[in-house]
């Protein structure tokens, strides 16, 4: 008897094993709108959760605020790192349609600009600030595996230098595609 209990406590052990690992856990995604409008670079990683939730990472290489062109003598050298959590109102596939997502993004570098009407040849502004915000999208998935979709995200700055220079506001949207793997 206890053979036979053994047999099916690792049957089914193995069972739920297969079943949990069928679907899929993680997701790489890249906003590809912006790398082609602004030249920024925006990776992210997704891990879900459950079938509605997700924490989500993202790195944004060349990251302006508020899609400030660097035209003239404008330089952004500035990075970015945004952790968010994503709740999905979708039915049809883990993680998928309408979705809400708070988040914090921390951004590190500096912006210069030359000042024609001052002798000093350069304005150096700090950007170096954290940010608290709220975005929302829509996902689109394919047969679990690809993913599309748009987002728009607003965010309040909490650094009094880049307030002062840009806004306290800022704005980002995008067209992500992804793979779940």
């Amino acid at each position: 008897m206890k053979k036979i209990l053994l047999c099916l406590i690792l049957i089914s052990g193995v069972n739920m094993g297969y079943s949990q690992n069928a679907e899929k856990q993680n997701e790489i995604k890249l906003n590809i709108a912006n790398t082609i409008a602004i030249a920024s670079v925006e990776f992210g990683y997704e891990r879900f959760l459950d079938y509605h939730q997700s924490i989500e990472g993202v790195i944004l290489i060349n990251d302006r605020i508020n899609y400030h062109s660097e035209s003239g003598s404008r330089d952004f050298q500035t990075n970015s790192f945004k952790l968010g959590y994503n709740y999905y109102f979708g039915e049809d596939y883990t993680a998928s349609g309408l979705y809400v997502n708070p988040f914090l993004k921390y951004r590190t570098g500096e912006f210069s600009e030359e000042d024609r009407d001052v002798e000093a040849p350069e304005i150096v502004t700090d950007m170096n600030s954290l940010i608290i915000g709220i975005g929302s999208g829509y996902k689109w998935n394919f047969n679990d595996t690809f993913v599309l979709g748009p987002f728009i995200n607003v965010g309040r700055n909490f650094s009094e230098e880049v307030k002062d220079r840009f806004s306290a506001i800022e704005f980002n949207a995008g067209f992500n595609i992804g793979y779940r793997f």
